[in-house]
């Protein structure tokens, strides 16, 4: 009987893989650690990030009435997630703290909740991903603490860096997403 070969000649041979980039944030011995940009050139940076909240229909009804106990949803959120952007180097103990030109959180009710989306741009060494992520979660917590009297069963979901400009490794856009919103 003739021997086969494992790969046969019509197969293709697997690609073989690039190995996995290092991660930047964790040394030699294995310590975390912040990465020294300062060689870094300073570029325009900007990052898009998305999320969502989902609320109890009932809820949403009382929040478009205005009948909340905490009052004004959409307008708190909006500056905790302002806010958020700016401070995101004090709860992210490796982020740079980087100086934003320009934050904008848009919050857009829907009959099951809230898409949030933040839009950060800054000019610097370091990107501004973690600021719009950040600010999405932060913004879609807000809305779950003005919102909590009426629905504790709220879910924050989805958060993701949809966009984002800028930087040595350039730009990436998010693949589109089947079903989502966001």
């Amino acid at each position: 009987m003739p021997s086969r070969s494992r790969i046969s000649p019509s197969r293709p041979r697997p690609v073989p893989r690039k190995p996995p980039r290092a991660l930047s944030h964790v040394g030699a011995d294995g310590a975390a650690h912040m990465v020294d940009v300062s060689a870094k050139a300073v570029t325009r940076r900007t990052a898009v990030a998305r999320g969502r909240i989902v609320v109890a229909p009932a809820a949403m009804r009382l929040a478009r009435a205005g009948r909340l106990p905490k009052g004004a949803v959409e307008e708190v959120a909006r500056l905790a997630g302002v806010l958020a952007a700016k401070r995101t180097a004090d709860a992210i103990p490796l982020c740079h703290p980087i100086a934003l030109e320009h934050v904008e959180i848009v919050l857009r009710p829907r009959r099951d909740g809230f898409e949030i989306e933040a839009s950060v741009v800054a000019v610097g060494r370091t990107g501004a991903e973690m600021e719009a992520l950040h600010a999405v979660a932060l913004a879609g917590l807000t809305v779950y603490d003005m919102m909590k009297a009426a629905d504790r069963g709220m879910v924050l979901t989805d958060v993701r860096l949809v966009r984002k400009t800028g930087g040595a490794r350039g730009d990436y856009e998010a693949p589109a997403r089947k079903g989502r919103r966001s």
